[in-house]
């Protein structure tokens, strides 16, 4: 059971979160939007981008960078947020777009294709050190914002949650890869599949772990 420290802790580390938010929101560029993707250093799979509103209350308990979170509470938060936020969504970039325009650039294009799907149009836009000016809107562009901003934290855990389910389901299509345990990332087992059984169709030609592996066997 938690402590008192530990819940005045976490409230405290809350407020810290939605600072930026609300200084804005008090200077009239309300609604903020907090933007992010996952997958950008993945060997296979989709970069995967969220955009997400959130709402003034309740602030969530355990929202924070979504590396930091275990599987488990990354999926509970990801409802939670869903449920409760004044708008979410998420956009995905596959493999080969990956490949004929670049990963910085087909991670922008995820974060502004999820922010166009907002049906509430945000007045500015926290992004994880990511600047949007393609996205039409104002952007802060914050580094490490997905543990500094409350707003980036949601879109961190959303991106990685769409991505870790679409990473499960790119498994069944192809078994022999692992893709449902490490995600797409190059871990020694992903790397000997590779030189196993050389690339699948998702995986991304342009990373240099990819294609030299399966030049080798």
């Amino acid at each position: 059971m938690p402590t008192i420290g530990r819940i005045c802790g976490e409230f405290y580390r809350l407020g810290l979160l939605r600072e930026l938010e609300e200084r804005l929101v008090r200077a009239g560029l309300g609604p903020v939007a907090g933007v992010d993707e996952a997958g950008r250093g993945c060997l296979a799979g989709p970069v995967v981008a969220a955009a997400v509103i959130p709402a003034d209350s309740p602030t969530l308990p355990g929202v924070d960078d979504s590396k930091q979170l275990a599987p488990e509470l990354r999926e509970e938060l990801a409802a939670a947020i869903r449920a409760t936020a004044r708008g979410w969504a998420v956009a995905a970039v596959p493999a080969a777009t990956i490949d004929a325009v670049n990963i910085l650039r087909a991670s922008r294009r995820a974060m502004c294709l999820a922010l166009a799907q907002l049906q509430l149009r945000p007045a500015v836009v926290v992004s994880d050190a990511t600047t949007l000016a393609e996205s039409g809107l104002p952007v802060v562009a914050l580094v490490k914002g997905d543990a500094l901003s409350y707003a980036v934290a949601c879109a961190s855990i959303l991106a990685k949650q769409e991505r870790d389910r679409l990473m499960v389901e790119l498994d069944g299509e192809y078994p022999h890869y692992g893709f449902a345990s490490h995600k797409g990332y190059g871990v020694p087992e992903h790397l000997e599949a590779l030189a196993r059984f050389g690339p699948s169709p998702v995986h991304r030609l342009t990373y240099w772990p990819v294609v030299p592996r399966c030049e080798v066997a």
